[in-house]
């Protein structure tokens, strides 16, 4: 059953648990986990029914917590200097030491970050002590909740609790803004608009369309069919691994496999989600050392979180 609290020094006991608490910000309601637990943001894909593992949010107490996860530039400064708290979203590149769950960022080497308007949002993020990764909390395509109501007509019995805010301010999701490369790019539209940000950095690009080839500072999932995908080629459905491959298994894996990363023996897709990219990279880096010529996959079956695992790694496979 999903508790409707009051208290964000409750919410945030929860958050520390690893468990799932909605929160209001000024924007929409978000699903809130600790962006430092592999489970716990494996769990939000679950609970939305998230078809991909799109990078998600993660929600800072003030600017010097958010820029200790990300390197911020000058222009980074300078919109949270004007617009944070509020409704923008930076995308920027990860720090080398950042605790942050590589599900969290879809494996990229990008975090998006922000520091939300909405003091009950402050308070549970200053009690929580840790980054807090949070899509908008509603069930995947459906409209986003600006009610704790909402949340708990998408979510209800799917997550711990709903931290009562009140009636969201805004009302629209945040705008993003990718810093990453050399330009800025609008990734999304939102509560601040592009005049405000142009204002402050000079003119905002717009990202490509898919048919328009690839782009380097592109940092936004789903809009290409392959990217950062490992260093090796991946063979998906594979049963076995060749002496030249590496194996990412699920389930009992074949006997005789030579370098290979478990997802989960038992098939538990959280943990295989919360497992996915950290095991990409690892077969990537170590399979390269050794001079192999491929990771073969192992099936995922099922649903939910699977339809998600296998969504991530065609784009891996896809050519290059």
């Amino acid at each position: 059953m999903t508790r409707l609290l009051h208290d964000p020094r409750e919410a945030a006991t929860l958050l520390r648990a690893g468990e799932l608490v909605a929160f209001a910000t000024e924007t929409v309601y978000g699903l809130g986990g600790d962006a430092r637990n592999d489970r716990a943001v494996a769990a939000i894909f679950e609970a939305k029914g998230r078809p991909h593992f799109n990078p998600l949010i993660c929600h800072f107490p003030d600017a010097d917590a958010a820029f200790s996860e990300v390197r911020r530039d000058e222009r980074a400064r300078a919109l949270a200097e004007a617009f944070w708290p509020g409704p923008l979203t930076l995308v920027l590149p990860r720090r080398t030491d950042s605790r942050v769950a590589l599900l969290a960022g879809a494996g990229l080497d990008t975090l998006a970050v922000r520091v939300p308007a909405h003091s009950i949002a402050l308070d549970l993020l200053k009690a929580v002590g840790t980054p807090v990764a949070a899509p908008s909390a509603n069930r995947s395509g459906r409209v986003s909740p600006t009610t704790s109501a909402h949340v708990l007509e998408e979510l209800g019995g799917r997550i711990a609790a709903v931290l009562e805010g009140g009636k969201c301010a805004v009302g629209l999701e945040s705008t993003v803004l990718d810093l990453s490369g050399g330009g800025a790019v609008l990734l999304r539209p939102g509560g601040v608009p592009t005049e405000a940000i142009e204002a402050v950095i000079g003119p905002v690009g717009r990202p490509l369309k898919l048919d328009a080839g690839p782009s380097p500072t592109l940092r936004s999932p789903g809009l290409l069919l392959s990217h950062y995908a490992p260093g090796l080629p991946v063979r998906l459905d594979a049963s076995e691994a060749g002496p030249d491959e590496a194996l990412l298994a699920f389930g009992p894996a074949p006997s005789g496999a030579g370098l290979s990363f478990q997802l989960s023996e038992a098939g538990d897709l959280r943990e295989a989600a919360a497992r996915l990219f950290a095991g990409l990279r690892f077969l990537d880096a170590e399979g390269s050392r050794r001079g192999l010529a491929r990771i073969a996959v192992m099936p995922v079956p099922g649903e939910g979180l699977a339809e998600a695992i296998r969504d991530r790694l065609a784009r891996a496979a896809a050519p290059r």
